[in-house]
């Protein structure tokens, strides 16, 4: 790997980044991979999740509840959930780092992001557990 050099001849790369022998921005790869192995999760979740949906679909209270709460459903839904919020916060990460230009902004954007997804996840997760735990509400 042919490193970059000022005319005076000294790297442009630090003696960590040498080391660990990474490009400009250290984790690209690994990222890359965990949007691409969540993507999976997702598509592989998606057809059982609508057919729970279809079920519930139209059916009183009740009998929606009982959908919910049978533990291969519950399983099902919470791990979609899982999966999706964990991949809504790695996409909306790569369209913050290229489009946030302001370091305060660009981390402060993070933040909120990671906040939001496990927000999102957990109020999700609190809901299915509810009506998973709970005869009716």
């Amino acid at each position: 790997m042919a490193e970059h050099r000022f005319d005076n001849g000294k790297s442009m790369r630090t003696p960590m980044a040498r080391a660990k022998g990474l490009g400009a921005s250290g984790g690209g790869t690994e990222h890359f991979w965990r949007q691409r192995v969540s993507a999976v999760a997702n598509a592989l979740l998606v057809l059982p999740v609508v057919i729970i949906v279809a079920m519930i679909a139209g059916r009183p209270q009740a009998e929606a509840v009982a959908i919910v709460s049978h533990p291969f459903a519950a399983i099902l839904l919470a791990l979609f959930v899982v999966s999706i919020a964990y991949h809504m916060r790695l996409g909306m990460q790569i369209i913050i780092e290229d489009y946030v230009h302001g370091k305060g902004a660009k981390v402060a954007a993070l933040i909120a992001n990671t906040f939001f997804a496990v927000l999102v996840g957990a109020a999700s997760l609190f809901a299915i557990l509810k009506i998973g735990f709970s005869p009716l509400f």
